[in-house]
């Protein structure tokens, strides 16, 4: 099967990657993952300029002010390369159709539904959760499993912050993300038929609760684009870009570890943990090198996706 998975630090190496062009008790729990410190949560409050008010996408969110801590020496990936070049087989498994495909797709008004194992579950409007976290831009590295990058600018907020607010219990172990599932408006779900939709995917909850890990709504100092996953995604820049699910309409806290849509289809290509390591090899290629997107030049692949300072000691065994 020829499966194609979608998307998907604080200072990072530089290197030319493409042409100019959950309440009070959960702070003891998360000082114990070893990242969360003054520094850290003071960041976690204070995040960049306060967001006007605005509908869900709207474009008076955005741009929002650059976070310098997120702000490498890369130069960023056309933003027409980022927003032509998308995964997302809800619509179509040929890439540069994508964003031919999603007009029929409505993205306002959007519900979000986050609950399970959690003291304060919520269904809200998109329109009214926004306005509650400050938004910044972060850049980021973005490594897909098929061994291509990207450096693009994100807009959003930590998920760490969202998660907090819903006040998770001490028995989640795990969060849940599902994507929407509209095939009246997403035509490639019906060419997939066999495919386990909706869309799932998971992350450990100290991997979740990390401050590199971004609800993303806006790219390029605009509203996500509805083939970048908008309204709403997630991304997690230390892993494989399939992980950085898309559309979120459903977050889940959970006790155990999630059934995800690339796991269920091949295990052993597309494992739940998924973090980018160059001396690993997908069964069908190698990983030690990616190519840029722009450029189309081969570079070497970095462990972590360069964020190895920030997260490999979310796996110290």
């Amino acid at each position: 099967m020829f499966s194609v998975p979608r998307r998907p630090a604080f200072s990072l190496p530089g290197r030319p990657i493409t042409p100019p062009s959950v309440h009070a008790h959960r702070r003891e729990f998360l000082r114990q993952l070893g990242f969360v410190g003054a520094g850290l949560l003071a960041h976690l409050g204070a995040a960049a300029t306060p967001p006007a008010p605005a509908t869900a996408a709207g474009p008076a969110l955005y741009p929002a002010k650059r976070n310098p801590e997120f702000n490498p020496t890369l130069t960023l990936t056309p933003e027409t390369d980022a927003t032509t070049y998308n995964n997302f087989y809800e619509f179509s498994t040929t890439k540069d159709r994508v964003h031919k495909l999603v007009d029929r797709f409505h993205t306002d008004p959007w519900t979000l539904w986050i609950g399970g194992l959690c003291e304060k579950p919520m269904t809200v409007d998109l329109r009214e959760l926004l306005p509650q976290f400050p938004l910044e831009e972060r850049v980021y590295r973005f490594r897909c499993v098929e061994a291509w990058s990207m450096v693009v600018p994100w807009t959003g907020f930590p998920l760490a912050r969202l998660l907090e607010k819903v006040e998770p219990k001490s028995s989640a172990r795990f969060v849940r993300f599902q994507t929407a599932l509209r095939p009246d408006e997403m035509p490639g779900i019906a060419r997939l038929p066999d495919y386990p939709w909706p869309y799932t995917e998971g992350l450990r909850i100290e991997e979740a609760m990390h401050p590199l890990v971004l609800v993303a709504t806006g790219l390029y100092g605009k509203p996500l684009p509805k083939q970048d996953g908008a309204p709403i995604r997630i991304v997690v820049p230390w892993k494989y870009g399939y992980k950085s699910i898309k559309s979120i309409v459903k977050i889940e806290l959970v006790k155990d570890q999630p059934s995800t849509l690339w796991e269920s289809l091949a295990p052993n290509e597309y494992p739940f943990e998924s973090n980018v390591n160059p001396a690993v090899p997908h069964p069908r290629w190698s990983q030690a090198t990616e190519r840029d997107l722009a450029t189309g030049r081969r570079i070497p692949t970095l462990p972590y996706n360069g964020y190895a300072d920030q997260v490999a000691k979310l796996y110290a065994r």
